[in-house]
């Protein structure tokens, strides 16, 4: 399977620099960069759940994962102008099973408020995996049908995959 066309892999003309005054190259509104020949949109918080009901509209029908990434003291991450980098990144893969493209969306979501619209009444399939965001990284889901752990118990403080999470160890005796 082929992914969707890429978007600013171009080169200038006479292989000159780009210019920083131009305009970030924008889809449905948010900002679009490509990775490896994959298309990314980088939406803020407010426009993920209308960016996914467009995506869906347009053909990208299946959810393949949802995931999050907690950035604490790494700053090498690659954002367009325009994107603030906040500490947690939620990455969404969506799939189009009627022509060969998939598209790749990556929000920022801060620590002070790590929440985000749920997109479970889009695909329902996600339902799961944001479950699995919230329990290893405190990524809240809004709307969520039902925002109970998943992968810990019901009574586990902290959240395993952040990266100030603390790693129990057992002290060595000799």
């Amino acid at each position: 399977m082929t992914d969707s066309p890429p978007l600013g892999d171009e080169e200038t003309e006479s292989g000159s620099e780009p210019n920083p005054e131009e305009s970030v190259e924008t889809l449905h509104g948010v900002a679009v960069t490509s990775t490896n020949g994959q298309t990314v949109l980088h939406p803020d918080r407010d426009e993920y759940h209308e960016l996914v009901e467009a995506l869906k509209a347009e053909g990208y029908g299946v959810c393949v994962d949802l995931c999050g990434a907690d950035y604490l003291g790494n700053e090498t991450r690659s954002l367009p102008r325009g994107v603030m980098a906040e500490r947690f990144e939620l990455i969404v893969n969506l799939l189009d099973v009627h022509a060969p493209r998939r598209i790749r969306i990556r929000t920022q979501v801060a620590e002070a408020d790590p929440s985000v619209t749920t997109i479970t009444d889009v695909h329902p399939g996600a339902e799961a995996m944001e479950r699995e965001a919230q329990d290893m990284f405190g990524l809240k889901f809004e709307g969520h049908p039902d925002p109970s752990p998943i992968l810990l118990p019901d009574d586990w403080q902290g959240h395993p995959l952040r990266k100030d999470f603390s790693m129990g160890r057992i002290p060595v005796q000799f």
